[in-house]
């Protein structure tokens, strides 16, 4: 999940270039420019927590369906090769066998790469949506026209200092929240609803 954390941490700067001045909410400076940090946004959004946590449990399936397979297959292996030194096999049977063999290896490489690359397809789309849903929720934050940017703050990264009184992480990240909660309950009674109407 290191992977999805990187590429959202690099894509999580926000900029709604607004036309005009206006003066700076209580408590921050008249700059138009504020930041979120990006660590503590990202730690804390249930959302991002939700698919770190789905993607690990796919993970996991996954190695575990692996390690059933190539286990599977050794298996197969060894009990191929004590039937030839028990010489219970002809030549033809085998060859046989040992192509049957590699193309089952072969099968399994497969299987693992396809869906390998099938996570990483799906992490990336994950990824867009909690980008999208980020960038949607603060222009929904910004529609007063307060700020003209919002900066992405990490330790290590572009900006090496802010003020504190610039920082929004709190109030956007409980906004994110409450407006995934909402979200994720509306989801579950529509499911609700639907298991109700088939029945």
């Amino acid at each position: 999940m290191k992977q999805l954390a990187i590429i959202l941490l690099a894509g999580v700067v926000f900029a709604s270039c607004k036309q005009g001045t206006s003066e700076g909410t209580a408590g921050q400076s008249s700059g138009r420019i504020v930041y979120v940090n990006t660590d503590t946004l990202l730690n804390n959004y249930e959302l991002y927590k939700d698919v770190v946590s789905e993607f690990q449990n796919r993970q996991f399936a996954l190695e575990n369906e692996l390690k059933k397979k190539s286990e599977s297959f050794q298996n197969e292996v060894a009990l191929f090769q004590r039937r030839i030194q028990a010489g219970g096999m002809t030549q033809q049977q085998a060859e046989t066998t040992q192509q049957q063999l590699q193309k089952k290896e072969q099968d399994i490489l497969m299987y693992r790469d396809n869906a390998a690359n099938g996570l990483a397809q799906d992490q990336a789309q994950r990824t867009d949506e909690i980008l999208t849903k980020i960038q949607e929720y603060l222009e929904e934050y910004n529609k007063d026209d307060r700020y003209d940017m919002v900066i992405g703050y990490s330790k290590g990264g572009g900006v090496l200092y802010a003020k504190n009184n610039l920082e929004i992480t709190q109030e956007v990240l409980e906004g994110l929240n409450k407006k995934y909660t909402k979200e994720k309950d509306g989801k579950g009674d529509e499911a609700k609803a639907d298991s109700t109407s088939a029945k």
